[in-house]
């Protein structure tokens, strides 16, 4: 089975074509204005030719549903949507915590912990079995201070994500490890997604809606008038 993947919910503006579980073309760039609006539908033009197909080959879109930015999570359920539509094609969700934990499976690590820096103290995150890869915790919104995940204490843990940068610096935790450097990323929802696709486990796409976690923090109307 051919699948676009979409990954739009961080700094990282990623698409990958698959064949099974076979990476074909992974097309990304981390930005830290967002340039989601502008290079997505140019990454997905060239990841196709990367991966040498037509988009009347595919078989499925795939899409990181969030937890992450509102603006990117809109920008790419809207493409995913509009491809679903447009070429009859069935749409996959994948949390996009998932596509952080892949690469890091077997590594050693007890618990692999993404950490999407979700402005301010607060992240989303989840806790992943470092053996298996399965998600052994609910996704949250967690507000961090000294004494999160204390009670993984003497475990190896590894912090992944660009909240793992800020936790580095208030967490006691002797045996963790960060790495601040890792997105969500289209490539890492290979994996789940060719199983949902084999479950033919697909989201309703006139009601899909992106998991936001939590509402939109905008700036009030009468707000923006005071601060001018």
């Amino acid at each position: 089975m051919k699948i676009l993947h979409i990954e739009t919910s961080s700094k990282n503006c990623s698409v990958a074509i698959s064949d099974g579980e076979k990476l074909l073309c992974l097309c990304e760039e981390v930005s830290d204005n967002y340039k989601q609006s502008e290079s997505l539908h140019s990454f997905v033009e060239w990841a196709l030719e990367g991966a040498e197909i037509s988009l009347k080959d595919l078989d499925a879109i795939s899409l990181g549903k969030g937890p992450g930015s509102y603006t990117g999570l809109r920008i790419g359920a809207a493409s995913a949507k509009g491809f679903c539509y447009g070429l009859k094609l069935p749409l996959i969700a994948v949390n996009s915590l998932d596509s952080m934990v892949e690469e890091f499976i077997n590594q050693g690590f007890e618990l692999i912990i993404p950490l999407i820096d979700a402005r301010r103290m607060e992240v989303y995150t989840a806790i992943f079995d470092g053996k298996s890869g399965e998600m052994i915790s609910e996704t949250e919104a967690k507000i961090l201070d000294e004494n999160s995940f204390s009670e993984l204490a003497d475990k190896k843990v590894l912090f992944i994500g660009d909240g793992a940068k800020k936790a580095q610096e208030i967490l006691n935790l002797p045996n963790a490890e960060f790495k601040s450097d890792i997105y969500p990323s289209a490539k890492g929802l290979i994996k789940k997604s060719v199983e949902k696709f084999n479950q033919q486990v697909f989201e309703n796409v006139a009601y899909f809606e992106p998991f936001y976690l939590k509402d939109f923090q905008g700036i009030k109307k009468a707000d923006r008038v005071k601060k001018q």
